[in-house]
């Protein structure tokens, strides 16, 4: 095994969707072959912009552990623990604030993109303003060397590396590790609304927990070509929705290559082809669902799964905060 570690996670505020699968969950279990990977589900994060509703973020930490192990995350191979339970982070993030200026954060693209998505205005709280400093922790806390993010996260992995560099020199230590991210191959996935993000506020996010009547209706209205409108039209499969989950999800691909020519030309309906897709998604997430559903209903057994994947990680953390003490003389006894 590697020795690189990885450091990846999810925030707890909904089950999870197609594009969390796509974009996360087939690379961790792949990963998870080969180095020593942590999973964290972010309550403490999902809590910035959810902090008048934690019944919310506590329900939904079993419903992201039962995605993971449908998936195929094995808690034999992979450490799965809580943000929370590990008051480590919440200490460097602390040490991490002095190293760090309000204008440096100000300038992150990534949180100038999400506080203008929120619509926060000036009306920002501390602690979503401050979670690249937080994240920095999440990240040192385990010692990770490869995040696996989207393009979008690059910045907080550079200033990730900025605070770490900025502590090592400032302490004269090497005890902190720089980390790299690791972009995987399929980018964002849309929403069946054909908008760049899918998400559960959003209303246009495909579940890996919905049933097959609810696929079937969440494909049927997908968005396609709008000047698509009787099956003799040639249409466009550039921006198609339903193409583009052909793309990413459809195996045989000289029938989505069929498909695509015989759309272009003419002749070929989107009843047709969403028809098609219902039925490439369904033998997806069909397995899955099952096996879902087997560790929903068996919540005892997901927080056991949690507990030692969290006293694991406590174990690692407590080493990274002595070694941190130490570095800044801040070991009294």
């Amino acid at each position: 095994m590697s020795k690189e570690i990885i450091l990846t996670g999810d925030r707890p505020t909904g089950p999870l969707h197609l594009g969390h699968y796509v974009g996360s969950l087939l690379n961790r279990v792949t990963l998870q072959q080969q180095y020593k990977q942590y999973v964290m589900l972010a309550d403490i994060q999902a809590l910035t912009d959810n902090y008048e509703n934690p019944d919310k973020v506590r329900s939904n930490i079993l419903e992201v552990a039962a995605d993971y192990l449908a998936v195929g995350i094995d808690p034999t191979k992979t450490t799965i623990f809580l943000q929370s339970q590990i008051p480590q982070i919440a200490e460097l993030a602390i040490f991490y604030a002095n190293l760090v200026t309000v204008a440096r954060l100000s300038r992150n693209p990534t949180v100038k993109t999400e506080i203008q998505q929120r619509g926060f205005g000036e009306s920002i709280p501390v602690g979503f303003f401050i979670y690249p400093i937080h994240q920095a922790a999440d990240i040192t806390v385990v010692k990770g060397t490869l995040v696996p993010v989207g393009e979008d996260q690059l910045p907080m992995i550079e200033q990730t590396n900025e605070i770490v560099r900025t502590f090592n020199r400032l302490y004269h230590t090497d005890v902190l590790k720089e980390t790299k991210a690791m972009i995987p191959k399929v980018g964002r996935l849309p929403g069946i609304d054909g908008k760049a993000k899918m998400g559960k506020s959003l209303g246009n996010a495909i579940f890996l927990s919905d049933p097959a009547d609810v696929l079937h209706k969440k494909v049927m209205s997908m968005f396609t070509d709008p000047d698509h409108l009787k099956v003799s039209d040639p249409g466009k499969i550039e921006g198609n929705t339903v193409f583009e989950y052909l793309d990413a999800f459809g195996t045989d691909t000289t029938q989505i290559a069929a498909y695509k020519e015989q759309y272009q030309r003419g002749g070929l309906g989107d009843v047709t082809v969403k028809k098609y897709l219902y039925e490439v998604l369904d033998s997806l997430l069909g397995p899955i669902r099952e096996r879902r559903a087997t560790y929903a209903a068996n919540p005892d057994y997901l927080m056991k799964i949690l507990h030692e994947g969290t006293q694991a990680t406590l174990e690692v953390a407590q080493q990274t905060m002595a070694d941190v003490k130490k570095a800044m003389k801040l070991q009294y006894f």
